[in-house]
């Protein structure tokens, strides 16, 4: 049983590209390693920017500095 954890930051992703997600993680585990889809699971974990940090630096304030 296939277990895929997809982790995003919290920025306004739409239930419509979850289910996208969900779905390609799925379908690519079906292409490439023939895996049964009724039995893969995916999660999608979303994670507060101050949580996230890139090179020393959170991504809120990353963000800000765009």
């Amino acid at each position: 049983m296939p277990y895929v954890n997809i982790k995003i930051t919290n920025e306004d992703v739409t239930k419509e590209q979850k289910l996208a997600l969900i779905k390609g993680a799925t379908q690519l585990l079906v292409d490439v390693l023939g895996k049964n889809p009724a039995t893969t699971v995916v999660v999608i974990d979303e994670v507060e920017t101050d949580n996230w940090g890139i090179g020393g630096e959170c991504v809120t304030q990353l963000r800000k500095q765009k």
